[in-house]
């Protein structure tokens, strides 16, 4: 008798599952591709070289505590090209729409950036804010806009990646 009931258990679930429809799966595009320019448009995210940011460190704004490292990557495009790849991590905050179909979530990171000065000296870190909105529907989950000490730097573009670049 257990070994039926727990047979029919099984028949059911397996049938729910099977009524799922492929358009309610949810597309999410959350990961941010950073680059960090000068005026010239010269990399300086370059890791050993006099002159760029050398050290990144990353850390949640809006988490229950004051020390809350976000990680993140350093990558290298295939022209040599560096930038800080960010998928997930930090608290999302929710800004509006709680009860809609469309919301908005934000992080904020602060981003403490260390330039090497020389080849034995580095500056004090600089602490920049770094403001990620998201907007959610149960179609989509995508960075929207992109804040860097309170300018907006990115809009999302449809079916584009979400590339920030910031000149410093």
């Amino acid at each position: 008798m257990k070994n039926s009931i727990f047979g029919i258990l099984l028949l059911f679930l397996a049938f729910l599952s099977c009524g799922r429809d492929e358009d309610s799966i949810q597309k999410i595009d959350q990961i941010l591709n950073l680059y960090i320019k000068d005026a010239a448009g010269s990399d300086l995210l370059k890791p050993n070289e006099i002159g760029s940011f050398t050290t990144i460190s990353m850390n949640d704004m809006l988490a229950p505590i004051d020390d809350a490292p976000v990680s993140s990557s350093r990558k290298v495009t295939v022209d040599s090209i560096n930038y800080i790849e960010y998928i997930a991590g930090a608290t999302r905050e929710l800004v509006n729409g709680s009860d809609t179909e469309n919301r908005t979530y934000r992080s904020k990171i602060r981003l403490a950036l260390t330039k090497k000065l020389t080849d034995s000296t580095f500056s004090d870190p600089v602490n920049d804010t770094l403001e990620i909105f998201y907007r959610w529907t149960p179609q989509v989950f995508e960075v929207s806009e992109v804040k860097y000490n309170q300018q907006s730097v990115f809009t999302k573009v449809p079916d584009q990646p979400n590339v920030v670049t910031i000149i410093k």
